[in-house]
């Protein structure tokens, strides 16, 4: 499968939101706040979209952010969204946009890159092991 990996644009935004609701289930990917939200990743420095084109359609996306971090002593990149196309998961996608964003966390100099996934999404968890990922402790949130 011959992928194309490339930052995303404004023009991109249905297609993926199209995407975010495969994985959120219950968000409206007409949602006007949705859309705010990615211009305003799209225009900050500390922040990446990148996705994965296959004959001209969108099927992967992944979106980092980068922070500096005391503990990391530097840049630390935090995957915020990874979704494949469900007809596309178990093709290797995934794998190569986990693969296109670490390379760009590395040259963002960042130290680690990190993520956090659902207690629910077993099979993504053993996905992120195998790509060298450990689970090295808890997600706590609260709404403000």
């Amino acid at each position: 499968m011959k992928l194309l990996f490339r930052n995303c644009d404004m023009d991109d935004f249905d297609e993926i939101a199209k995407l975010l609701s495969q994985l959120w289930p219950h968000t409206d990917p007409g949602n006007p706040q949705l859309k705010s939200v990615y211009q305003t990743a799209l225009n900050s420095p500390s922040q990446v979209y990148i996705c994965a084109v296959y004959h001209g359609r969108i099927i992967g996306f992944c979106s980092l952010t980068i922070k500096n971090n005391l503990w990391i002593q530097g840049n630390l990149g935090h995957v915020d969204e990874l979704v494949i196309d469900g007809h596309y998961r178990g093709k290797g996608v995934g794998g190569q946009l986990l693969a296109a964003m670490t390379k760009i966390a590395a040259e963002k100099n960042c130290k680690r890159i990190e993520l956090d996934s659902s207690f629910r999404r077993t099979k993504a968890h053993q996905f992120y092991m195998q790509r060298g990922f450990e689970n090295r402790g808890y997600l706590f949130s609260k709404a403000i």
